[in-house]
């Protein structure tokens, strides 16, 4: 199946650049209002600045803080700083200027490929519903930062869209380039690696003269009730051997390649990487720093509301990711979309960090998508232009917060 065009999608990117334009307008009128500038802090505040000091200036750069703690930028994944560098260089743009572009561009594709993905699943307006869907979420501004996670949630996504149609080295490619932009990385790993090890299983078990299982579709369902159905999910047949394990065997080396790299250069060796994200006092813990980090909130009347939301929130998630395998999602999607949401709530610090750490979670929002299909267009675009605004103010009101995103 060929990925779709750009006349296929052209309804769900109008859609995603409408809302993404909406946000930053309300970014710009409420940070004039309080006398900042939005372009700073979409580009040069928080960790947009480290990504840049790292285009410019090459890893080595370190703060010591006077707790003792060290943040290190060896904590900052290469390839967007490689194409802030890259961009820089061929134009007169500048390192920030440059990661605001890479951004822009990437939240496009990551767009693209997130209907690319649910139109395969679940039909085209579905796909256009899951954008949508992306496109407003509470934290949607980050999708316009010049940080990594739109460029991440591209490759995953475009690694996610290959590895269901059969394209095994494209998948293995993407993923490696995934594997160098995030820690998360692994989840798009862990996918890849989960469709292999499936087909060749069933390629193992399945008798020499047995018939495939039909894809017809189901007399008289409607297309999202077939889209439900398992046999929509199987992973593609017919790819050479060689090709499955050579995408599986390119996936990890990314991500393989940057810690051992940083193992290396650290003199720590393979768990230097480790070490510098503990300089950060960032790790993984199962979830029990944030889990005490929640429960404190109930300890003062002011603070509980917002322990009670953090509760609703992390109960969400969970109850979509339910949804998401009651409704039988191919397995990469459930298992990518299970790790990024396990990295993101069992990290040990950076606990308002946590909504931004699942934006790459596309894969949770789908079963919303499909609900949004059934309604009638008029009732599902009051939805989404209602949640949208709400998005927008969230947005501006977040980034003009004192903490990072």
């Amino acid at each position: 199946m060929a990925p779709p065009g750009l006349r296929g999608a052209a309804p769900a990117l109008l859609g995603y650049a409408a809302v993404r334009a909406l946000g930053l307008l309300v970014l710009a009128v409420w940070s004039t209002a309080r006398d900042k500038s939005a372009y700073t802090l979409l580009t040069a505040r928080w960790d947009s600045l480290w990504y840049t000091r790292v285009a410019e200036l090459g890893y080595g750069y370190e703060v010591r803080l006077p707790n003792g703690d060290v943040h290190s930028n060896l904590a900052f994944f290469p390839l967007l700083p490689w194409l802030e560098r890259l961009l820089h260089k061929v134009t007169p743009l500048s390192y920030a200027d440059a990661g605001f572009v890479v951004s822009l561009l990437a939240s496009l594709a990551a767009a693209w490929g997130i209907f690319a993905v649910a139109d395969h699943v679940y039909g085209r307006r579905a796909g256009v519903c899951a954008v949508l869907l992306w496109a407003v979420l509470p934290v949607g501004i980050v999708q316009s930062m010049a940080y990594s996670e739109s460029l991440f949630t591209a490759l995953a996504a475009w690694s996610l869209y290959a590895v269901l149609t059969g394209r095994w080295l494209t998948a293995g490619t993407l993923a490696l380039l995934a594997g160098l932009t995030r820690p998360v990385g692994l989840a798009v790993v862990a996918a890849v690696w989960a469709a292999g090890i499936t087909t060749f299983i069933r390629e193992r078990n399945t008798a020499p003269f047995a018939h495939p299982r039909s894809t017809t579709p189901i007399p008289g369902a409607r297309p999202a009730e077939h889209a439900l159905s398992p046999t929509r999910h199987l992973l593609p047949d017919g790819a050479p051997a060689w090709r499955r394990a050579l995408g599986m065997l390119l996936a990890p080396l990314g991500a393989a390649g940057y810690v051992l790299w940083v193992g290396h250069r650290t003199g720590r060796g393979p768990l230097g990487y480790l070490d510098v994200q503990a300089g950060w006092r960032n790790g993984f813990d199962g979830g029990y720093a944030f889990a005490r980090f929640v429960a404190e909130k109930f300890t003062s009347f002011p603070s509980a509301p917002a322990g009670l939301g953090l509760v609703v929130g992390v109960a969400l998630v969970i109850w979509l990711h339910v949804v998401c395998v009651r409704q039988r999602q191919p397995l990469p999607l459930l298992v990518y979309a299970g790790v990024v949401t396990a990295l993101a709530l069992c990290a040990s610090s950076y606990f308002g960090s946590k909504p931004r750490l699942l934006l790459p979670a596309f894969p949770l929002l789908l079963p919303l998508a499909v609900a949004l299909t059934r309604l009638r267009t008029t009732r599902s675009a009051l939805v989404v232009g209602g949640v949208a605004v709400a998005s927008a103010v969230y947005g501006a009101f977040w980034l003009n917060g004192s903490g990072p995103p």
